[in-house]
């Protein structure tokens, strides 16, 4: 989506969704949350120009938790040097680790509610993006190879991204530092075919 921004033609420019989205990237790394007024400000668009590109707040806060999840997902793919089930694992180890940082912690602890409508419903596209993501995870680590013919792998890797998401989101509402070794049972439970 483009909107042009400013009153006269002398001084129009365009404002991309994808520039909002970075805006609104870097706005939450520094701050934590999404203000839209100081955006718009910092844009030098009106909020009316803001929201029109971005839609609302939520959907905003959902575009940049989107962008920064696939960062994360793709450093914690990186990372990975073990194969099937244990490659799965710690893809899913380093993910959890950088959901530590303070900026998500901050977020998660002054906007619960909104952080629950962005991250855990089916409106979000983070969850989307998670599941899309986990599913790339289990063909490079070829735990696909090992499921049975015919299994659900889009189904496995949905339950699969709401398990270690209920488990390491639990962590910010409950205050407990979460252990993801009490994971992995269930995790493989979940992904190892029964006999």
């Amino acid at each position: 989506m483009v909107t042009v921004v400013g009153e006269e033609k002398a001084s129009r420019r365009v404002v991309t969704h994808d520039q909002v989205v970075q805006a609104g990237v870097e706005q939450f790394l520094r701050r934590s949350t999404i203000d839209m007024e100081d955006l718009a400000a910092g844009m030098a668009i009106s909020r009316a120009t803001l929201y029109r590109v971005a839609g609302s707040r939520d959907a905003l806060l959902d575009d940049v938790l989107r962008a920064l999840t696939e960062v994360m997902f793709a450093e914690s793919r990186a990372a990975r040097t073990a194969a099937g089930f244990d490659g799965v694992v710690e893809v899913s180890r380093h993910f959890g680790e950088q959901l530590r940082s303070p900026v998500l912690e901050t977020f998660l602890r002054q906007e619960p509610e909104a952080a629950s409508r962005v991250l855990f419903t089916p409106a979000g596209g983070v969850n989307e993006s998670a599941v899309a993501n986990q599913l790339a995870v289990f063909r490079e680590t070829g735990l696909v190879d090992e499921l049975p013919p015919g299994a659900d792998v889009p189904h496995l890797a949905f339950l699969y991204v709401r398990m270690v998401g209920a488990f390491l989101y639990a962590e910010f509402f409950t205050g407990k530092k979460a252990d993801f070794d009490e994971l992995v049972p269930a995790l493989r439970s979940l992904l190892t075919p029964a006999n």
